[in-house]
């Protein structure tokens, strides 16, 4: 691992440790692994570690810690990872409910011309597959998904629509992903989970985190307003499998 460590300067109190040039879960699984030790080892030091598709943001305290030394340290937290044996990786498998086309999924019907499919197949494929949470970001626990079948990208909107409700799923070229909270987007909308995916007011405010798998699970309109009143009332508890 450590001959393809790159420490790239960000700023005087930043610093990205990059890994790899792909998007590729292994590579992936990496950079968690050594987000992770980073964190644990060094945690009275640095301010926050973020986790990307391959690489990872070190943000640190100059007065605590001077960065060649902190940057050594991880370097040789690297070379010692890399000759631990493999571990199977525990991830989460979160299961979302998501009532698909209507005005839940408005861009369905463009996805499905677009693939030369039915609505029917397309929500079959998306529905059918496993994603992998690579990252979390552009806006507070909006999780950029690995998986989707690529039978069904969708090249992203020529316009973006100025606000998109959180909850939508959107598809966005060879990417799948929900809105998490309104903001403006561009990806095409296919369907809405009522889950909330972040929650400010929760003691544990993001639902997913790099490294879960989802799954999304179709369900009616009726479906989708009984779930969306469990988690208006703060009764509703998605459901998640651990492997």
């Amino acid at each position: 691992m450590k001959g393809s460590v790159r420490i790239l300067p960000t700023g005087d109190r930043a610093f990205v440790v990059e890994l790899g040039e792909v998007i590729d879960p292994e590579l992936n699984a990496r950079v968690r692994a050594l987000a992770h030790a980073v964190w644990e080892s060094f945690r009275e030091e640095i301010v926050e570690v973020v986790p990307t598709y391959r690489s990872f943001l070190v943000v640190h305290d100059p007065l605590r810690s001077e960065r060649e030394g902190l940057v050594a340290r991880i370097m040789a937290v690297a070379e010692d990872l890399e000759h631990r044996p493999a571990t199977t990786e525990t991830s989460r498998l979160v299961h979302l409910p998501a009532c698909y086309g209507g005005t839940f999924g408005p861009d369905l019907e463009d996805v499905a011309r677009h693939a030369r499919l039915s609505p029917e197949e397309v929500i079959a494929i998306h529905s059918g597959a496993t994603y992998l949470v690579y990252m979390l970001g552009f806006t507070p626990g909006f999780p950029y998904l690995g998986g989707m079948p690529p039978a069904i990208a969708t090249p992203r909107l020529e316009t973006p629509r100025q606000r998109v409700e959180g909850g939508f799923v959107g598809i966005g070229g060879q990417q799948t992903g929900i809105y998490p909270i309104e903001s403006p987007g561009g990806w095409r909308l296919i369907a809405r989970t009522p889950v909330r995916l972040f929650d400010p007011e929760s003691s544990s405010p993001f639902l997913l985190a790099a490294g879960d798998r989802l799954r999304f699970e179709p369900v009616t309109k009726e479906e989708w307003a009984d779930v969306a009143e469990r988690v208006g009332a703060r009764t509703y508890v998605p459901r998640i499998d651990t492997a």
